[in-house]
């Protein structure tokens, strides 16, 4: 049976954007008198290493938004501690707009689980959401695993030995879509958490995890080059990108597909709405841009324009269905 505690948020969302496109003409540019203009470099902090999703759409976004400020976009990567370093260093930035960061799903499943009490979402402004981006699981071409079904049926006959290598700590984003596999299958893995995709490329093709979890986007040249191959997405629908790959819904796992993998931007706390929404609406504008549209196509990513207001309501609206999923996995003490 299919349990979809992710939908109500979902459909918060579709709703709200198009109330903010409606009232803010977000299809036009953004008028000049109210555009963002940094008065200096933009520090971007990310949670990861180099390389990682995140950090692919970061970098790839800047290409068309330094045109648009003025100012160059400078890439902070700051991972470690399950996120808590680049939160640091964005709660301590000044609410000037030139210190933001990337969210992703796991910075609201942490403030649940491994970093409850040191951060919470009121110690931020929440100013942006830019994407939503299904994940994929996948393993060697050379590995006896093919499919799920042989993932599952190892994992019943090894007793929770196969080890499945994603982003984030128990109860990250990935690891709650692992969980919710293991509850529709009824079997174990073993988890085995990284701080960025090469790292989990770099240990699923050195043979240290069986399986990796990631999104399209920086494991496509592994797949173009058919190192590793796909075992199945946790989506609603199979990737444009990945068209031979079946959901977990087409393999026989009854799973929550909606629950997939959100960015956005956020920055410190008590930032003024006024600059929020101008960050917002530039930082919307450039994804239309074409080398930012031809990226998020090939990777299956869809693009996401909440401005602050709403997105600080989608925010506080998912941690109470992310505390579900973690009560779902027995991951909230």
């Amino acid at each position: 049976m299919s349990v979809n505690l992710f939908k109500p948020a979902r459909a918060f969302v579709a709703t709200a954007f198009f109330a903010v496109v409606a009232s803010l003409g977000l299809s036009s540019p953004v008028a000049a008198e109210t555009a963002w203009k940094p008065s200096g470099p933009v520090n971007v902090v990310m949670h990861t290493k180099p390389g990682g999703t995140a950090d692919i759409f970061i970098r790839t976004l800047a290409q068309s938004l330094e045109p648009m400020i003025g100012q160059p976009v400078v890439v902070v990567n700051a991972p470690g501690a399950g996120g808590a370093t680049q939160m640091a260093h964005v709660r301590q930035a000044k609410p000037d707009g030139l210190t933001i960061g990337i969210n992703t799903m796991t910075h609201f499943t942490s403030m649940l689980t491994n970093l409850k009490g040191t951060f919470s979402v009121d110690d931020f402004s929440w100013i942006a959401s830019t994407q939503e981006d299904p994940i994929i699981y996948f393993v060697r071409a050379d590995s006896d695993i093919k499919s799920l079904p042989d993932l599952v049926a190892k994992a019943k006959a090894s007793s929770g030995t196969v080890n499945i290598g994603g982003f984030g700590p128990v109860g990250s984003m990935q690891h709650l879509g692992t969980a919710m596999l293991e509850s529709a299958a009824d079997v174990k893995f073993n988890w085995v958490g990284f701080d960025s995709t090469p790292d989990i490329m770099t240990a699923l093709l050195g043979g240290h995890v069986d399986v990796g979890v990631s999104n399209l986007g920086p494991t496509a040249p592994f797949f173009e080059s058919k190192r590793i191959i796909g075992l199945g997405v946790l989506g609603e629908k199979r990737l444009d990108g990945l068209p031979d790959v079946p959901t977990f819904g087409e393999a026989g796992y009854e799973v929550d597909t909606s629950w997939v993998q959100v960015r956005g931007v956020f920055g410190p706390k008590d930032m003024p709405l006024e600059l929020q929404q101008q960050i917002a609406d530039t930082i919307h504008e450039a994804m239309k841009a074409k080398t930012y549209q031809d990226y998020a196509r090939s990777t299956g990513v869809i693009d996401s324009t909440l401005g602050p207001k709403e997105y600080d309501a989608f925010v506080r609206d998912v941690s109470k269905i992310a505390s579900k999923q973690l009560e779902a996995a027995r991951l909230l003490q």
